[in-house]
C-alpha cells in the first residue's frame, strides 16, 4: 500500500497568508478580549453571552487584522518613498558636483572658489539643507546691508 504523503511547500516570504508579528499580536489581543467578554457575560448569567463569539470572531477579528495589514502596508510605502527621495537627492548632489567641476575646468572658478563651493556642497546633505542654507545667507546679507545703510545715515 502506498502511503498518502502530504507535500508541503516551503514557507514563501512573499506569501500574503504569512502573518507579521504585528498581526499576531493584534490577533492574540482581540481573541483574548473576545473570550474575556464572552465568558464574562456567561459568568454574569447573561443568556446572550454566546453572541460575543460570532460577533468577535466573524467581525472584530478580521477588521483588526485588516487594520494591522493596512498600517504595515502604509509604513512600507512611506519607507520606500523615503528611499526614492534619498536617491534623487544623491543625483542632485552628483549633478551639482559635475557642474562645479566643469566650471573649474573652463576656468570660471579659481582653486579657492572651487574649494569653497565644494565644501559648501558637501556640507549640505540634502537639497532642503542647501535651500535653508541659501535662505540663511540671504537673510544675513540683507541684515548686513541694512546695518551699512543705517551707519551711512
Amino acid at each position: 500500500m502506498a502511503k498518502n504523503r502530504i507535500s508541503r511547500r516551503p514557507a514563501d516570504p512573499d506569501d500574503e497568508d504569512d502573518e507579521s508579528p504585528l498581526e499576531q499580536v493584534v490577533a492574540g489581543v482581540v481573541i483574548a478580549l473576545i473570550f474575556l467578554v464572552g465568558f464574562g457575560l456567561l459568568a454574569l448569567g447573561n443568556p446572550w453571552f454566546w453572541v460575543a463569539f460570532p460577533v468577535g470572531f466573524a467581525g472584530l477579528l478580521p477588521a483588526a487584522i485588516g487594520l494591522a495589514r493596512w498600517y504595515e502596508h502604509r509604513r512600507e510605502r512611506d519607507e520606500t518613498e523615503r528611499g526614492h527621495r534619498s536617491e534623487s537627492e544623491a543625483d542632485d548632489i552628483d549633478r551639482a558636483l559635475a557642474t562645479l567641476r566643469e566650471r573649474y575646468a573652463r576656468g570660471e572658478l579659481d582653486e579657492e572658489a572651487f574649494e569653497y563651493h565644494l565644501e559648501r556642497l558637501l556640507s549640505t546633505e540634502t537639497t532642503g539643507d542647501a535651500r535653508s542654507e541659501l535662505r540663511r545667507r540671504r537673510e544675513s546679507a540683507s541684515a548686513t546691508e541694512r546695518e551699512l545703510e543705517e551707519t551711512e545715515n
